[in-house]
């Protein structure tokens, strides 16, 4: 619920054209170049080992299917972060990429095979925070 608020507020600021990109310099908003996405899951209660089993026996495989590149993935050090929280970092050739990635992913019928059987016993992820990031002119990963 908490994913389908911020993305109905993000629809909401974009369709107003109050994007951060118009604020921007010119250099920043380039989307010519790749584009990295930063995505952070909490799991529903007692249920991370059964998020990131998902991940390391299919998802990250589909993923690579669709075009995107896994760069990582992390737990917080923080001990109560660490017992429901998982956040990953994607890599798309451009934004466009990234839309298309990730609709060809949700309608792919392994992955949603997957995402059924993990979810058998009940809901296994609980949210989903996502940021677009695109790499400064210093930064050591282009």
């Amino acid at each position: 619920m908490k994913a389908i608020i911020k993305s109905l507020t993000l629809a909401s600021v974009v369709t107003l054209g109050l994007t951060l990109s118009s604020l921007l310099p010119v250099s920043a908003q380039a989307q010519d170049g790749p584009v990295f996405e930063l995505r952070t899951y909490k799991a529903t209660p007692g249920n991370l080992d059964k998020l990131m089993a998902r991940f390391r026996d299919h998802t990250m495989r589909i993923f690579e299917k669709h075009g995107m590149t896994n760069i990582g993935y992390w737990l917080p050090t923080d001990e109560v972060e660490r017992q429901d929280t998982l956040i990953y970092l994607l890599k798309h050739d451009s934004m466009e990429a990234a839309t298309a990635s990730w609709r060809a992913f949700s309608q792919d019928p392994e992955w949603r095979q997957v995402n059924e059987d993990s979810n058998r016993d009940g809901a296994i992820l609980d949210s989903v925070v996502r940021k677009y990031m695109t790499a400064t002119d210093f930064s050591q990963m282009k």
